[in-house]
């Protein structure tokens, strides 16, 4: 997310730096499924006393992930149980930053597998060589969102799709009703004079929720034309900030910030709803569905090139809990984002999600060969 909402998330870890700690558990929510079950019918290796009595059981298996990353404690502990693996959650930032930690520390790996790297990353994460081919029964599973759009099988270079998500543009209703001030219809009404200063991005090198709205731009309006909104916007006071959580919860107007437009994602309404202090029926904020302005994000796990041989088991293991349905449809209300496992039912509240009708998408070779130099054509056009 991806990153979805941080503090819509209320992260329920208690987390030393950049590890799991599962110390006093909170035990409140509890999933009535055997993880066993799914594990010996998902994975290729067996029932889970072949995990739970081999080697495996005496070396962590170190999950790499976004710092949005969050499930109920009570599944992550059922699957310690049930594989006999100690999970190290280790949370690199953002996924962009998540990302090149892995690839500098690609001669020594820190992590046996990784979850969040999204299709806008998938072509770097590819050209780097740091995703292992993934061997389980997933690479070639019915899917509703695939790493790469019109694909098929669902996985791509051993990145298996586990959610999706639409990044778009947020707004304060409340902020536009109380100044009595039009909804820009187009992305092109933005640049105008009375939209000065109102919109905040997240960074699209640092950030794959601000690349992914970069893309949108691209896809949508075409190369030279997207450039030219971007330096318009520069102009009419775009303000850009490091990551997702910095646009979203220090300058989006929302949480007490100046900027009454921000790029986010389709479901941060509902997870308002989610997550307010008081019942509310409906949303504070609305999605702002404009063309060029909405990007199907999909995010997905690999194994990584040169990862504990110990526990490629356990890491094959994680992969298919990922896309199990009691994590599929925990996921939705913890980083707020759509199952990709067909017959997942969504969460009541995601009704006041928005789905996007239409959004953006980008061929593959097209991000293979473009991804970085568009990156470095946004910095100039933007911030130099």
């Amino acid at each position: 997310m991806k990153a979805p909402p941080l503090l819509h998330l209320g992260l329920r870890f208690n987390l030393l730096p950049g590890v799991l700690n599962t110390k006093g558990l909170d035990m409140q929510r509890r999933f009535f499924v055997s993880v066993c079950s799914w594990l010996a019918a998902a994975t290729t290796f067996g029932a889970c006393a072949a995990l739970s009595t081999s080697a495996h059981a005496a070396d962590a298996l170190r999950v790499m992930t976004h710092s949005s990353f969050d499930l109920p404690k009570a599944l992550l502990t059922d699957f310690e149980k049930t594989t006999g693996v100690k999970l190290q959650i280790i949370k690199g930032g953002d996924a962009g930053e998540m990302l090149n930690k892995l690839i500098l520390s690609k001669s020594s790996p820190v992590a046996d597998v990784v979850y969040g790297i999204d299709n806008t990353l998938l072509p770097r994460a590819l050209n780097s060589g740091i995703v292992a081919p993934y061997p389980g029964a997933l690479a070639n599973a019915a899917t509703l969102a695939s790493m790469v759009e019109g694909d098929n099988p669902s996985s791509h270079g051993g990145v298996v799709p586990i959610d999706y998500g639409f990044v778009t543009l947020n707004i304060d209703k409340a902020w536009f009703e109380q100044r009595q001030l039009a909804l820009p219809k187009s992305l092109q009404d933005l640049t105008q004079p009375r939209y000065k200063n109102l919109l905040v991005t997240p960074h699209a090198t640092t950030s794959s929720t601000g690349q992914a709205f970069m893309l949108a731009t691209i896809a949508g309006l075409g190369e030279a034309a997207a450039f030219d909104w971007w330096k318009q916007m520069r102009a009419n006071g775009l303000k850009v900030v490091k990551g997702w959580s910095e646009a979203y919860y220090t300058e989006f107007s929302r949480n007490g910030g100046t900027r009454p437009i921000v790029v986010s994602y389709a479901t941060s309404p509902a997870a308002e709803v989610f997550y307010s202090e008081k019942k509310i029926d409906t949303s504070p904020t609305a999605n702002l569905l404009l063309k060029g302005g909405v990007f199907r994000q999909v995010e997905g796990a690999a194994l990584i090139q040169g990862g504990n041989p110990k526990v490629q088991q356990a890491a094959v293991a994680f992969v298919e809990f990922l896309r199990s349905k009691p994590v599929q449809s925990a996921l939705q209300t913890s980083m707020w984002m759509y199952p990709v496992t067909p017959g997942v039912a969504h969460a009541d509240v995601m009704k006041h999600a928005e789905m996007p009708k239409q959004f953006e998408s980008l061929p593959m070779p097209a991000l293979h060969m473009q991804a970085n130099a568009w990156q470095q054509r946004w910095v100039q056009v933007v911030l130099k």
